[in-house]
């Protein structure tokens, strides 16, 4: 980790961006109740604008459209899209979008609520199962090809003894639970402006082979073994966090990261932010184990024999992915 004092632009940048969020927020608010459905789509302007700004200019970012399959089967409406680079011009204004041209998707809420995540880990479901199951690596199994999100200006949790963070972890943990039948349809990241940004993580597998004592990792990962997945919270409150956090550092940071991977060119700058830790710090959630079983008979083979590399950059048999 940095030091904290360190200096960096990203730094200002970052707050810049906080700020002006939390003074479009404030701006949105004052005319809510008059007209929310107004309401929402500045909202979701802000959240596109912001991603234009800090996304690479080959991506389009559109407002209100729904992905459609190969099959031809269509999501439900998405407030922000990220289209790649290859997406044919002539069709950005369609609103409705192939999938296999679409990056990543976002829900936006101005103030969010605890149904806004359970509606979102719902669509989030339902959007990626429209892209086909993927072969080859735990990577490609593990993920789909689509990073999906949920953004909020801020939340409802207000009162002197809320307790907005656990809230949301909670509300996250719990959802997931109940509502996703295997890792690539987890929700990717939530952020909430003024609070703290969710980011998932996932572990390939730890299992007996890999440790020579395994009772002693019995009770994370099981008698035989699993793959686990979670949430990193970053948070002011998160342990040795930095002077410059911001949430929306951290969600350009680790949003970088995810795109990076089904776009090599992104990486070098995804690595910087990384390295500028942009992100601050921030500190996991309960771990949810999934059986080897949600590989493939090949993948499977070669992860419970624990063949995976640990710290190489950007690779696919990796013990970890953030």
């Amino acid at each position: 980790m940095p030091d904290q004092e360190k200096k960096h632009d990203l730094f200002d940048f970052m707050s810049q961006i906080s700020m002006e969020m939390a003074s479009e927020y404030d701006r949105i608010q004052k005319r809510a109740t008059e007209d929310p459905g107004t309401a929402g789509d500045q909202g979701e302007e802000n959240w596109a604008t912001l991603l234009r700004d800090w996304l690479p200019p080959t991506y389009q970012i559109v407002t209100k459209g729904r992905i459609i399959s190969h099959e031809g089967k269509t999501s439900p409406q998405i407030d922000v899209l990220v289209l790649k680079s290859s997406y044919p011009k002539k069709l950005l204004d369609r609103k409705v979008y192939l999938a296999a041209g679409v990056a990543a998707a976002f829900e936006c809420k101005v103030t969010l609520r605890a149904s806004h995540i359970t509606e979102a880990i719902k669509n989030c479901v339902k959007i990626k199962n429209l892209f086909p199951d993927r072969k080859g690596s735990p990577y490609k199994e593990l993920h789909s090809p689509i990073v999906y999100g949920l953004l909020a200006h801020s939340h409802n949790w207000k009162g002197k003894k809320s307790t907005p963070l656990e809230n949301i972890e909670n509300k996250l943990i719990k959802e997931d639970q109940k509502l996703v039948d295997h890792p690539r349809k987890i929700l990717d990241l939530v952020c909430v402006a003024d609070l703290a940004t969710w980011v998932l993580f996932k572990m390939t597998f730890f299992g007996p082979k890999q440790f020579k004592d395994w009772q002693k990792m019995v009770p994370n990962y099981g008698p035989s073994g699993s793959a686990t997945t979670g949430y990193i919270g970053h948070t002011k409150n998160s342990l040795n966090q930095v002077s410059h956090f911001t949430p929306v550092g951290a969600m350009i940071s680790h949003l970088s990261q995810k795109i990076a991977w089904e776009n090599h060119e992104y990486r070098s700058l995804a690595d910087y932010y990384r390295i500028t830790y942009i992100s601050g710090s921030g500190q996991g959630s309960s771990m949810r184990m999934w059986s080897a079983n949600i590989y493939s008979d090949d993948i499977r083979a070669r992860v419970e024999n624990g063949m995976l590399s640990n710290g190489v950059p950007w690779d696919e048999w990796s013990v970890a992915f953030p």
